[in-house]
């Protein structure tokens, strides 16, 4: 992140070099980000209705990266460049505000909540069948 000092002795673009430029662009985007990340990007906003208060949650990530370059032989040529940045966020869940108790419930994903059970089932039913087979073997 820039300080007041950083930003007072700023870098002709004709003089400034890959690292530099690179630091520059990873201070702006993790100024611009860092700004977007606050607790209305976690916790939306409050729906009341029929007595009851909905605050939406959601997890919210966000990262940026990079990169610089050199200079190559004996014409130093060969300056580079690059960075980037992204956010995002899901929904995972909602706070339900009733009679002034609060209570958290998660958003469940639909596939954890039939694959697991069936998966469970499968493993049920073939494991003591591969288990009398083995034994049959042994016993032979």
């Amino acid at each position: 992140m820039t300080t007041s000092d950083d930003t007072a002795q700023s870098v002709p673009l004709a003089d400034m070099t890959a690292a530099h430029a690179s630091v520059t662009l990873l201070e702006r985007l993790a100024d611009k980000l860092g700004g977007r990340a606050s607790v209305t990007a976690v916790y939306g906003e409050p729906v009341l209705s029929e007595g009851i208060t909905v605050i939406p949650v959601a997890e919210v990530g966000f990262g940026f990266g990079g990169g610089a370059g050199r200079e190559v032989g004996k014409d130093k040529t060969g300056e580079g460049r690059g960075g980037g940045g992204g956010a995002g966020a899901r929904p995972i869940g909602f706070i339900e505000i009733r009679d002034g108790t609060a209570t958290y419930k998660p958003l469940r994903d639909p596939w954890a909540d039939v694959v697991l059970p069936l998966a469970a089932l499968l493993v049920g039913t073939a494991l003591p069948r591969l288990a009398r087979r083995l034994a049959k073997r042994r016993i032979r």
